[in-house]
């Protein structure tokens, strides 16, 4: 497994961890120059939001990864966080069925996850 695929399963595990939901992993690295990997995930509250946020950067961190830019975190309805090779996008859920980043990102094939899900 490449590094990029070893931060995606970081960021998969680490919100899993924290009970996001619907979490779905687009493989960009095609069609777009930001990041090999989007991961898009929810939860019901502020507070579960940022919970999830904060666990991927903790996470990820400990593995040696940087995390290079955090945003959101003050409104909690979308967090976003850099981590180069990934983008962890945690949104509420009525957020994230406004801004549909799937249908923005439609061209991106789905990774499977299923086996770093609990």
């Amino acid at each position: 497994m490449n590094e990029s695929k070893e931060l995606l399963k970081t960021v998969v595990e680490a919100a899993d961890n924290k009970r996001a939901e619907d979490i779905i992993a687009l493989d960009v690295q095609n069609i777009s120059l930001l990041a090999d990997y989007f991961v898009i995930m929810q939860a019901d509250s502020d507070r579960q939001v940022k919970a999830i946020a904060e666990n991927i950067e903790e996470q990820a961190e400990e593995k040696g990864y940087d995390v290079l830019d955090v945003e959101g975190k003050s409104g909690a309805n979308w967090i976003l966080i850099d981590l180069g090779d990934v983008v962890a996008h945690v949104f509420k859920a009525e957020t994230r069925k406004f801004y549909n980043l799937e249908k923005l990102w439609a061209d991106a094939d789905d990774v499977d996850i299923s086996a770093w899900i609990k």
